[in-house]
């Protein structure tokens, strides 16, 4: 296990001013990273054009490179640079070949990221299947009766943002590799915490922004696409740097480029790729395998303190992962206000509205948090409820 109080004191150090606990939503960069990004904005100030051909063109190719050793894909070329989950979801749905009659299914949990792309399809004749949720996200035993021989794709969260359940990304994606059905994942909760196998969970295409576990900037993500699933893809929105000949400006070749380059949306954003590539570096030297034992315990501790505060708690017990949800009785106006204050005190932390608009609150942890801050934060919510 890492020592946490030299983690903090070396990429954290704004640990020790705020009760940071919104980790679901964007987390801080890491110190090493910032230092690197700023490097690399420097230099785009200073000599842009050597500077992206010596440097930059050569972080993209560690990106593809780190990420498919990191998800054991067959190839860095299963990997292309995208901006957002969003985007590389929507560009994967857009670029399917369908037929009116299909569906896809997710679970009705999901945030909007893993709906709207597939609930787009409408237009095409597709019809999206909502599965009911099961103790905060898809269950298998739940999704097997919505599917039919038209089903074409499964989506889910490798880790719900609002319960924090974890799916059994195995599980479900031997169901889809035994029916020829596409299994979808976003990861962006989730990439940071637990390990992913992208060829033994039989995992087609997974979407990740770089905002959220994996501790990089806001837009700059990444998508992987398994080549086999890539080759029979027509991407709609297609990138100047998208096809075969890309180099030949003036050639205008449709030829989409092979596996997943043919997503490429056009010029990458190289300071978000550097903080990817760094801070994956940085949970890789953590292993990703103690970040996870970390943030389970924190949120077993986050659990039992508001439990003994009287809030009740919906997320998965014991912890699947860093995300502790809480229902809390007032109006969301009420709510607002709470966090207000709470972010006034230094505690950072986000409301969330479920299907029917109740009230929630979410604490979300990463590597450096500590039982410490679980403590004082208990201590803060029982001092502004009394």
């Amino acid at each position: 296990m890492y020592n946490v109080d030299e983690l903090r004191a070396a990429d954290f150090p704004g640990s020790s001013e705020v009760l940071y606990f919104n980790h679901a939503g964007i987390s801080p960069l890491p110190a090493r990273t910032q230092a690197r990004v700023k490097w690399a904005i420097d230099e785009f100030a200073r000599l842009p054009g050597p500077f992206w051909t010596k440097e930059g063109l050569p972080y993209m190719e560690r990106l593809r490179q780190e990420i498919a050793l990191f998800l054991n894909a067959a190839s860095p070329w299963e990997i292309v640079p995208m901006s957002t989950t969003s985007a590389g979801l929507n560009a994967v749905a857009q670029a399917m070949a369908w037929q009116p009659g299909d569906n896809v299914l997710f679970c009705d949990v999901e945030f909007p990221s893993n709906v709207y792309p597939w609930l787009s399809l409408a237009r095409d004749g597709v019809e999206a299947r909502l599965i009911p949720a099961t103790d905060g996200g898809l269950a298998l035993a739940a999704l097997e009766p919505y599917v039919n021989d038209r089903t074409r794709v499964i989506a889910a969260s490798a880790m719900q943002f609002f319960t924090g359940q974890r799916t059994d990304l195995t599980a479900v994606g031997r169901f889809c590799q035994e029916r020829g059905i596409l299994f979808v994942v976003d990861a962006i909760q989730a990439i940071g915490h637990m390990a992913i196998d992208v060829r033994a969970m039989h995992i087609d295409v997974l979407a990740c922004g770089g905002q959220k576990s994996l501790l990089a900037l806001p837009g700059q993500g990444f998508l992987y696409v398994r080549q086999e699933v890539a080759e029979q893809m027509q991407p709609r929105a297609i990138g100047s740097n998208a096809t075969v000949d890309y180099l030949h400006w003036l050639k205008y070749d449709l030829t989409p480029a092979p596996a997943a380059q043919r997503f490429m949306s056009g010029t990458p954003n190289i300071p978000g790729i550097i903080a990817i590539v760094e801070s994956l570096g940085l949970i890789r030297d953590l292993g990703v395998e103690n970040i996870d034992a970390h943030t389970r315990a924190l949120s077993d501790g986050a659990t039992a303190v508001l439990t003994n505060l009287g809030y009740r708690v919906i997320s998965p017990q014991p912890a699947h992962g860093p995300i502790v949800t809480f229902a809390v009785n007032m109006s969301s106006a009420e709510a607002d206000t709470l966090v207000t204050a709470l972010a006034g005190r230094g505690v950072i932390l986000v409301k969330h509205l479920d299907r029917e608009g109740k009230v929630y609150l979410r604490v979300s942890f990463h590597c450096y948090n500590t039982m410490a801050e679980i403590e004082q934060f208990g201590g803060i919510m029982q001092e502004i409820r009394d």
